[in-house]
């Protein structure tokens, strides 16, 4: 009788930029009954790629009477956004953050007035959402409105969400508006120095995606099929993130963890916790740390970026995880990222797929994680902290379809931890490592509002723990 309110059965879609994914769950009975893949077929219609999916389903789950049908969505590489602010350190990373929050993957990051140089750039970019954003609330006014005014003479097609001082932010969405751009209005990101109000940006980010990036991406035939498509799928890993971490009203949840989510095109790291100093005498720098926070690193892609990989490890590094001996290695991460939906065949391949995750997870982590820097003043040495510290992370969770299919899933995310060698890098020392067999994180981060109480059980049923 505990869940009779509930009708039974759930279908979870999730379009990525590689693979749609789809999971049946029963919310009676707290169980996955199903799970399926199938190639996404964004280019052409998605809704052959999801069908092919559907088609994997036992019978009587493929024309069952679901209850909801929810879905979220990276197809195509997900809601690529630019943002504009004023300082590099201060309203552009605030810019930054809003983006990376509502689950948009930033592809440049601009500060200070606009060279024409850095206008074409971004005109090349074609990004799929801009973020203007500069100056606290009476401060400085001229950088946003002479960005404004360049931006209203480019070429640029997409929506432009102003979120800057708000003395100037009616006059650039009247410059704006006035040359024909699609312009959206949100408070502020930073009204004052060093203090963040990235939610209302957040907020509009994702209007835009379910309003216009859904049908940008090829996504609309989808909405006639499912109840909407909610979010990005990074925004529901998070949401499932904070429902993890937090619990429910009733049940306490994990607490501080770390979740490391590898696909095809970025590789994805969400934290929730302060991540304040843990040694004494640490001072914190910078801005204040959001309590869930999540960096995107689009050049970590598995597939579309395993030659990006290889640039950015070194051979060296990437076979020192493997334990085959890989010739040819720049021909073969070349194949891979023009055939994105290849899937390891044999033990070579397996090992080289583990050997780029590894080094992925690696990178991904260490940019997420804080640091400490050593420095010198007139009572003697001290240091200073930027970013989280995550060495008391006592949860680190994998998740993609490596963590599935891999059977040294957790050696992936040993790779990630703290290491002597580098003591500055604040990265988890002793967790507790999980992997997501099922790949239910992003179902969770759907059901999370709906259905807390169930979506909360599922996620920690269906988390294998390896130590």
């Amino acid at each position: 009788m505990r869940y009779a309110f509930y009708m039974s059965l759930a279908l979870l879609i999730d379009f990525g930029s590689t693979f749609t994914k789809i999971l049946a769950v029963d919310l009676a009975a707290e169980e996955i009954l199903a799970y399926a893949q199938s190639c996404t077929t964004v280019e052409t219609d998605i809704m052959v790629g999801l069908r092919k999916a559907l088609e994997l389903l036992p019978p009587h789950l493929k024309n069952a009477s679901y209850e909801c049908r929810l879905s979220s969505s990276s197809a195509a590489g997900g809601l690529g956004m630019i943002t504009i602010g004023l300082i590099p350190e201060l309203s552009a990373e605030a810019a930054r953050r809003a983006a990376l929050g509502a689950g948009a993957k930033v592809v440049k990051v601009y500060s200070f007035r606009l060279a024409a140089r850095e206008l074409e750039e971004l005109e090349s970019l074609n990004p799929d959402i801009l973020l203007l954003a500069g100056g606290t609330d009476g401060g400085n006014s001229d950088v946003i409105l002479d960005n404004a005014r360049m931006l209203s003479r480019s070429r640029v097609r997409c929506p432009i969400l102003i979120a800057g001082n708000k003395s100037a932010a009616d006059g650039a969405q009247s410059v704006l508006s006035a040359a024909g751009k699609i312009t959206l209005l949100a408070d502020n990101v930073m009204p004052e120095v060093n203090v963040l109000n990235v939610e209302p940006a957040r907020a509009m980010i994702r209007k835009v995606f379910i309003e216009r990036i859904i049908e940008a991406k090829g996504l609309k035939k989808a909405e006639e099929f499912v109840d909407g498509i909610l979010m990005p799928t990074p925004t529901a890993v998070l949401r499932a993130a904070q429902l993890l971490s937090q619990g429910t009203g009733s049940e306490k949840g994990l607490g501080d963890l770390l979740i490391v989510d590898i696909g095809g095109a970025t590789t994805d790291v969400h934290s929730i916790g302060l991540g304040n100093p843990v040694q004494a005498g640490v001072v914190r720098k910078g801005l204040p740390e959001p309590l869930a926070k999540r960096t995107v690193e689009g050049d970590l892609g598995l597939r579309y970026n395993a030659g990006t990989i290889l640039k950015l490890c070194g051979e060296e590094r990437i076979l020192a995880h493997a334990s085959f001996l890989h010739r040819d290695l720049v021909q073969t991460l070349e194949r891979l990222s023009r055939c994105v939906d290849t899937l390891p065949a044999s033990p070579e391949e397996q090992d080289l797929d583990f050997a780029l995750a590894a080094c992925a997870a690696r990178s991904a982590v260490e940019r997420h994680a804080g640091s400490i820097e050593a420095l010198w003043g007139p009572q003697g040495q001290y240091y200073v902290q930027y970013g989280k510290d995550l060495t008391a992370v006592e949860h680190l969770i994998g998740t993609g379809g490596i963590f599935i299919h891999h059977p040294r899933a957790d050696a992936i995310l040993e790779r990630t931890l703290f290491s002597p060698e580098e003591p500055f890098s604040l990265r988890p020392k002793n967790p507790r490592i999980y992997t997501d067999v099922r790949y239910c994180l992003y179902a969770v981060g759907l059901l999370a509002d709906r259905y807390p109480g169930p979506a909360f059980r599922i996620a920690k049923k269906y988390l294998k723990k390896w130590n």
